[in-house]
């Protein structure tokens, strides 16, 4: 009989992250706390030609990233087998409905260990008020104790006892296995008391601590459930399918992998679009306001650029593709997305190390505790249920969480207000800004140029320079076509390179093009007088008529208050454009900006960004476009709009959705706000520990009180992170 050789191909689920690095998403059971982050990315990178390993414990997923052609993705699943964690490849759909079975299991437990909790009380309490109760009375009550919590305990206590037996079966402790020796030394000391006709016994404060415990997990499980949600309605505005034309009349519902730059598409009222493209036929409204952040409906007709995820309000389209399926931008929004959710800050990697330390320190501090209680005279009983006070009130559940809770709740809230961030300690740096230096086109100004005297420019006339204006490629004429609604392009235009574009009309010649195409010299010399930071583009019909546009971009429609809000907090603002000056003096005097440079180069703009830094000034460099990238790079941190060139995307720490600015100031303020947050968490876990651990050496707290005291402080934590929900001053 021949043998069969199992092997376990995982190259479906393997992408590219570019030519060299693959990149591999795991789904882990098991990962509970900090400490279980940090074992696994410390195992994971340890092996050779491994260059990324990080874990989200929002979903408890593994994002791997290795040299191409070096590593077979089943030794990732065999080494986390070996640190004592079972993991398989990341689905969406799966990870949902175990995370969906993991809460109902905990909540199960939870009303397990609830109702064991209440049984078990009512007896102590006739135990405790019996002073005249007799010797098998007593035994009774203990012996009926331990017939409720004994069961009660072993179901309710499975995710610490599975957890703490996977870390021991791969010879290392986490947080959960002081937590199980302490429940666990608890119920035997207490059927070894019930078997001796002992006064105590202490099934109630083994079954309230798991009770405690599970209502903290199950607590600690919703806030993240809810974090996740905002990335899950992101990932459910990605279709699946797409409706592709295979000729004129022929269309086909086909796989979103199916479809490539090129095609076209047909987007019906109702659906949402799943793919990034331009209209070319068809008008109708979309709904953006989960892509761009615009609330209002905006008006789709052709040319209209359409993105993955929007919803199509009323009519049909047709759209050509420009990308689908990964390169959109609604997943290089899920793409930040993801980055913020794992984002790791300085005080995260602190939380980190001391949760590592934290396991064997709680071990030695409860040993040498019976020890020293035994060596000073006090019997071996006492010192064990000292030691088990101890076990259980220095558990590093508060501190595991202190921080992860705040940056999960904090890059949730960021997200709603329009930010996401794409450094895992961009929180911190934002939190500690004081400078804030803004470049002006595609920053401060909105990326479309605008028609800003078409009130002054007849409709019929603005109509034709409209149509006219279709058949050019330059972007001034591109905003005249805009501006107008222009639908259909004149027939038989020629377009005359450098100059403009001219066809007939009623007989007459029209002009589209510079004002010395079109002999408005003096009429565009007039309105550059008047507004020298606009652009101009001049219109005639025949010989006899003559028209200028002038066309500039809008200022983001929130700055100036954005600006006077940075300012009132403190925050020193300047603007370095490589714009013309009367353009960049015009924008500074409307928002208020009292320090800018015009013309400025990138290095010239690198140069201002290092003098503030001499000056010890924290600054963030907020720009967009090719030339901001090396700036924003520079800077102490940095942010770009959703907009930005691909380029400053990935350099920027931040990025920020829509139109408005005020998504900058949103970061500001809910950087602040997670900061003092963080602070306050460290506090409280540190402070509490301070305080209760002499307390339980000094045998002056029994395990029932240990097991509230240990998880009240977690819960505490995290009800102080959910803060960070609200941006505010105020603590």
């Amino acid at each position: 009989m021949t043998a069969t050789l199992l092997t376990r191909d995982f190259s479906h689920y393997v992408k590219d992250v570019d030519a060299q690095i693959a990149h591999l998403d795991l789904a882990v059971e098991g990962v509970s706390c900090a400490g279980c982050m940090a074992k696994i990315e410390r195992g994971l990178s340890a092996m050779p030609d491994v260059t990324r390993a990080r874990v989200n414990l929002t979903d408890r997923r593994l994002a791997i990233e290795w040299k191409k052609g070096t590593l077979d993705p089943a030794q990732f699943i065999d080494r986390l087998a070996e640190l004592g964690y079972k993991a398989y490849p990341f689905e969406p759909v799966r990870a949902e409905l175990d995370e969906a079975d993991r809460s109902k299991f905990l909540l199960t437990c939870l009303g397990v260990a609830a109702f064991a909790s209440m049984n078990v009380m009512m007896l102590s309490v006739a135990v405790w008020a019996g002073s005249d109760m007799t010797q098998d009375t007593r035994d009774f009550f203990h012996w009926l104790s331990a017939l409720v919590v004994l069961p009660c305990a072993a179901y309710a206590g499975q995710p610490f006892f599975t957890s703490a037996f996977r870390a021991l079966r791969a010879r290392s402790v986490n947080m959960d296995v002081p937590i199980c020796i302490g429940v666990t030394l608890a119920l035997a000391m207490s059927l070894v008391e019930t078997v001796n006709h002992a006064e105590h016994a202490y099934f109630d404060a083994a079954i309230m601590l798991l009770t405690f415990l599970l209502a903290g997990r199950f607590l600690d499980q919703k806030m993240r459930q809810r974090t996740r949600a905002v990335a899950g309605n992101l990932a459910a505005l990605k279709a699946e399918t797409a409706t592709k034309f295979f000729g004129a009349d022929e269309i086909r519902e086909v796989p979103i992998a199916a479809v490539e730059p090129g095609d076209i598409v047909l987007l019906r009222p109702g659906q949402r679009c799943s793919v990034d493209g331009e209209v070319i036929e068809g008008r109708s409204e979309l709904d953006q306001s989960l892509i761009t952040g615009e609330t209002l409906h905006a008006q789709a007709e052709r040319g209209t650029q359409v993105y993955a995820g929007t919803l199509n309000i009323s009519g049909t389209l047709r759209v050509r593709v420009a990308a689908a399926a990964e390169g959109t931008l609604l997943s290089e929004i899920s793409r930040l997305l993801e980055n913020a959710l794992q984002a790791r800050s300085h005080y995260v990697r602190l939380a980190d190390r001391a949760s590592r330390l934290y396991a064997p320190l709680v071990h030695a501090a409860a040993l040498l505790t019976m020890l020293g209680w035994v060596a000073w005279g006090a019997s071996w009983h006492d010192a064990i249920v000292t030691a088990i006070a101890v076990l259980i009130i220095t558990c590093p559940c508060a501190l595991g969480l202190a921080i992860p809770a705040v940056q999960t709740v904090a890059a949730g809230a960021m997200f709603r207000s329009g930010v996401l961030l794409n450094s895992g300690d961009s929180i911190e740096r934002v939190a500690g800004v004081d400078t804030i230096v803004f470049d002006k086109t595609g920053t401060l100004t909105l990326p479309e140029l605008d028609v800003v005297n078409a009130g002054s420019v007849p409709a019929e006339v603005f109509n034709l320079a409209g149509r006219l204006a279709l058949a050019s490629h330059h972007p001034v004429a591109a905003a005249v076509a805009r501006a107008a609604g222009a639908k259909s392009p004149l027939a038989e235009v020629v377009e005359e390179p450098g100059q403009g574009v001219r066809g007939f009309v009623g007989g007459h010649e029209v002009k589209l093009g510079s004002p010395a195409y079109c002999h408005a010299e003096s009429l565009a010399n007039e309105i550059l007088s008047q507004d020298p930071e606009v652009s101009v583009v001049a219109f005639s019909r025949g010989s006899s008529e003559h028209y200028v546009f002038a066309v500039r971009q809008r200022l983001r429609p929130d700055a100036a208050s954005v600006i006077a809000a940075l300012q009132k907090q403190g925050i020193a603002v300047e603007m370095l454009s490589g714009d013309r000056e009367p353009a960049v003096r015009h924008a500074a005097d409307a928002l208020g900006i009292s320090v800018w440079r015009a013309g400025v180069k990138p290095a010239d703009k690198i140069a201002r960004i290092e003098e503030l830094k001499r000056q010890g000034r924290k600054v963030m460099m907020v720009g967009d476009g090719m030339n901001d990238a090396p700036s924003l790079a520079a800077a102490t941190v940095s942010m770009s709009p959703i907009s930005a060139a691909h380029l400053s995307q990935a350099t920027a720490d931040l990025v920020f959705l829509g139109n408005e600015l005020s998504p900058v100031l949103a970061a500001v303020d809910y950087s602040r706000k997670a900061m003092r947050l963080m602070r306050q968490n460290l506090g409280l876990a540190i402070g509490y520990n301070v305080l209760a651990v002499p307390i339980a050496i000094a045998g002056l707290t029994t395990p029932l009180i240990a097991a509230i005291a240990m998880s009240g402080s977690s819960v505490l934590v995290m009800l102080n992170a959910i803060r960070a929900r609200h941006a505010g001053q105020g603590d």
